[in-house]
């Protein structure tokens, strides 16, 4: 039991943090340090300035040399896709010919957001995109975060762009996205953790996945168990997940905000501000309860 499409960038994703000093500077040691443990803790490929990397608050100049980075670290057998997208069109076609010169694989490309722009105009700012890169996209459909959703009609057109390949799929919409990949070759990454099985079940590439900085293995293991045949075990599995996926993503904070909680990776930007110690107490013997539940 696979997936129903090609997974261009791999099944399963790491949505990275972007590690700090304690002064606040980007600490591109402990990027290619915590990037090196996802892979070896199987992760198939890397997301670095997604919304969990913080990109609103990184420059470019530091989303360059963060790609670098990690590529230096992780070689060149590891897909890595990273964040481009914005409100500006001649903002994201920057970004993405410095993220193409910087040794991406792949560039994740959110809807443009604030201004809320029509169908026909957010189906001309992703083909601006593609026609510019010479590498493929997966285009972000987050429309609790941009205001604005990627309707499975305007997807389905996107789909005959040759560097149009895959999405990451926060739509909360289990029947368009069904729709797209029956009618596409579109690769659909589950952005929310409680549907990752969901959508692979029903023919999804994989995921992109915060908790995945914290539990890597944690959360391959749900989709190994699909494929091969005991859904039953990956149904048992993902179950003891949801303790921590509910605490990481479903309480209040941002996905950032706890995922360096349990990591030693430097403090969030602000606007952002840390976890009190009452929350930072419950996501640590969440995950402890996870990994002694899953240790071999």
């Amino acid at each position: 039991m696979t997936a129903l499409t090609p997974a261009p960038f791999g099944r399963t994703l790491c949505a990275m943090i972007t590690p700090f000093t304690a002064a606040g500077d980007l600490d591109l040691d402990a990027a290619g340090q915590h990037a090196s443990r996802l892979v070896a803790e199987g992760c198939d490929g890397l997301v670095l300035s997604g919304t969990t990397g913080e990109s609103p608050a990184t420059t470019d100049a530091e989303k360059s040399a963060l790609l670098r980075a990690v590529r230096e670290a992780v070689g060149d057998a590891v897909p890595l896709v990273t964040g481009v997208g914005g409100p500006d069109t001649r903002h994201t076609l920057r970004l993405a010919r410095e993220a193409e010169e910087a040794g991406a694989d792949g560039l994740l490309v959110v809807t443009p957001y604030y201004s809320r722009p029509q169908q026909s105009a957010v189906e001309m700012y992703f083909n601006r995109v593609a026609d510019a890169a010479g590498i493929p996209l997966m285009l972000y459909d987050i429309p609790g975060r941009t205001g604005t959703r990627i309707e499975p009609e305007t997807l389905l057109r996107l789909a005959e762009h040759p560097r149009i390949v895959a999405v990451k799929d926060c739509s909360y919409d289990l029947l368009g996205a069904t729709k797209v990949m029956s009618r596409s070759s579109l690769a659909y990454y589950s952005g929310s953790e409680e549907l990752n099985l969901p959508l692979y079940a029903l023919g999804g590439a994989g995921y992109v996945s915060t908790v995945a900085n914290v539990a890597p293995r944690q959360m391959r293991a749900v989709l190994d168990a699909f494929d091969t045949g005991d859904t039953a075990g990956a149904a048992r599995l993902n179950e003891l997940t949801i303790e921590l996926v509910e605490l990481m993503m479903a309480s209040g904070l941002p996905g950032t905000v706890t995922a360096k909680t349990l990591l030693v990776a430097g403090p969030v930007r602000e606007p952002l501000q840390p976890a009190g110690e009452e929350a930072a107490a419950a996501l640590r013997d969440a995950r402890t309860r996870l990994f002694a539940a899953t240790a071999e």
